[in-house]
């Protein structure tokens, strides 16, 4: 059973490169859509106007990604953020920040497949993404590694304040923006104090990658825009009037997404952060 799982699962994923592949190439023929009008009509959001924040409640389940956050907070997913159906996640994070349909198709078939559930037919609490080295992984940007802070739902506010006066990049208005090389700063500081403090750190390739990849998310469908982000990594709040900075028709596609995730990964440099991490170590050894 688990070697035609797997054959299946190859299939599936090349489906889903090659018909990514096709979308990125018909969003470069195809018009770019109108500021203002990147949500669908007739969703959440449209016309900058999303529904009511509510923060969570106790009881109510959340994760380690904002943006996920954001959505249960607004009610686009379960206010709970308790039984989401993979395919409703699929829709909704399309209709909300412009990811690409075959990116919106792999992230929750994935994710189903970390949580050995069935895609088409169960449902997950959104606190159970947060699997340690399934999706969820050490050095984050916004938490303390799961070995410091197992509730990974828990905001690190020194880590997100780090981050957003980091900023080096300056918009047409004079706005604060984050770059690819503040991202790549911060996160190679980010995996040099967590090795340096975490007996228990972890980080393969994939995480490295992935973690890149989640960064990369700030500058694609957030612009790098430090007002919006404060919003939504700080109170995993939409911000009034916005919407996703990805305008192509197809949304942002795995291809077009990968030279951002590249350029932010290979622009890491956990040496440079030595001496940062022997001080973080020294402290940490005091207080504990």
């Amino acid at each position: 059973m688990g070697f035609f799982s797997n054959v299946s699962h190859f299939f599936f994923d090349a489906g889903i490169l090659s018909w990514d592949v096709l979308l990125a190439l018909l969003n470069l023929v195809r018009r770019k859509r109108r500021v203002g009008h990147v949500t669908p009509e007739g969703h959440p959001g449209y016309g900058g106007l999303w529904p009511e924040f509510r923060p969570p409640q106790e009881g109510d389940s959340r994760c380690s990604c904002p943006a996920l956050n954001a959505m249960a907070n607004h009610g686009i997913l379960s206010r709970s953020g308790r039984d989401i159906s993979f395919v409703d996640l699929n829709h909704q994070i399309r209709t909300t920040y412009n990811f690409g349909p075959s990116f919106c198709s792999y992230v929750p078939h994935f994710a189903a497949r970390m949580l050995k559930r069935s895609y088409s037919k169960d449902t997950f609490d959104l606190e159970e993404l947060d699997l340690h080295n399934g999706i969820e992984h050490d050095a984050s940007l916004f938490r303390l590694d799961a070995a410091l802070e197992p509730n990974q739902s828990m905001k690190h506010i020194p880590f997100i304040e780090e981050l957003l006066t980091s900023s080096t990049g300056k918009d047409k208005n004079g706005s604060d923006i984050l770059t690819s090389k503040d991202l790549s700063r911060i996160l190679g500081k980010r995996r040099a104090v967590a090795r340096a403090i975490n007996k228990e750190f972890s980080l393969s390739f994939f995480h490295k990658i992935f973690g890149s990849a989640n960064s990369s998310t700030l500058l694609t469908i957030f612009g790098g825009r430090v007002d919006d982000l404060r919003s939504i990594v700080l109170h995993e709040r939409i911000p009034e009037g916005w919407e996703s900075r990805i305008r192509q028709p197809y949304g942002l596609t795995m291809t077009h997404f990968n030279k951002t995730v590249l350029a932010v990964e290979l622009g890491v440099r956990e040496k440079d952060w030595a001496k940062e991490a022997q001080e973080a170590a020294a402290r940490h050894n005091g207080a504990s």
